[in-house]
């Protein structure tokens, strides 16, 4: 220890504090962090082009979706939305789950902030496979970002093969139904189609957890649907926004409403396996969901009187 280090050490005993001696070589200076982060960046464009990665048999790239996706979606999640989580504690530390949630916004961004934000606050850092719809994976770009990014097209032999390997499965039954609905409708759940996603987790005896999201009505409040168009286009809706057509590209950039997101106790589905094929069991499943979504939303926007508000 130097003279001025005892000096400094001397001062502190006499003031009362007392601090543990630090070998200044275990500290990092601020030039080393910068060191760390450019190595492991540059480490992983070397692995990104030298093809020393893995995907799964959906495509999936983990380490692409850790080090690109998330980091992105965290900005718009955490800082833009201002998201809050809920019940965290619900989702299975390991093991398979069907997360079912409410679909919204007319841009699905709910489907994406809902996987940033479980990935993030889930004790494991868990994935959440998301089920995408069609026309997703029709478009080029898009559909190989989707694939990477954990994504797979939402029929059940998808479904149940992520289930049976153990993964968390992301649906949101509404479909384009719910995405493409007017603002006047925001927060009513529309029908849930025929149930696959309760036939896909009887088959595997997988628990659902339903999630309810509340702000992505409030990112592209959608004023009217201009039908011709989207026949026109091959597009399930064409969309009306107090920002867009009229704003041009600058429409797309979502208003930064307040975000709540709960997922709400598990239903378990073990005991029911042999009714996989019984259409009962599955509408009245399916409606448990729903109804369980539903009230959850009303009870979040209680807590959130003001759309846009911290």
């Amino acid at each position: 220890m130097t003279s001025e280090q005892s000096t400094a050490a001397e001062r502190a005993a006499r003031n009362g504090h007392v601090t543990p001696p630090v070998d200044p070589a275990v500290i990092d200076e601020p030039h080393d962090i910068w060191d760390h982060r450019v190595a492991a960046g540059l480490a992983f464009l070397r692995r990104r082009l030298s093809g020393q990665y893995e995907v799964d048999e959906f495509g999936f790239d983990a380490e692409l979706a850790d080090q690109v996706f998330h980091p992105v979606l965290r900005v718009l999640y955490r800082d833009w939305f201002r998201t809050e989580v809920f019940g965290i504690d619900n989702l299975p530390l390991k093991g398979a789950g069907l997360v079912v949630g409410n679909h919204s916004g007319t841009l699905a961004l709910d489907a994406l902030m809902l996987a940033a934000a479980l990935h993030d606050k889930h004790p494991e850092h868990r994935h959440l496979r998301l089920l995408g719809a069609d026309l997703v994976f029709r478009m080029p770009v898009l559909s190989e970002l989707a694939r990477k990014a954990g994504s797979t097209v939402a029929c059940n032999p998808d479904a149940e093969r992520l289930l049976g390997t153990g993964e968390l499965v992301g649906v949101f039954p509404e479909g384009f139904k719910g995405v493409g609905k007017l603002y006047a409708d925001r927060y009513k759940l529309q029908r849930f189609g025929r149930g696959g996603f309760v036939s896909a987790a009887l088959r595997t005896g997988t628990p659902i957890i339903p999630a309810a999201i509340v702000g992505a009505e409030e990112i592209y409040p959608m004023l009217a649907d201009i039908k011709p168009l989207a026949r026109l286009l091959k597009l399930p809706y064409f969309p009306v926004t107090p920002t867009f057509p009229w704003l041009g590209p600058l429409g797309i950039v979502p208003l930064p409403s307040k975000w709540l997101i709960e997922f709400c106790p598990p239903i378990p589905t073990e005991h029911l396996v042999d009714h996989a094929d019984d259409p009962l069991v599955v509408f009245n499943l399916a409606d448990q969901v729903r109804e369980t979504i539903q009230q959850t939303l009303h009870e979040l926007l209680e807590r959130r009187p003001d759309p846009f508000g911290r």
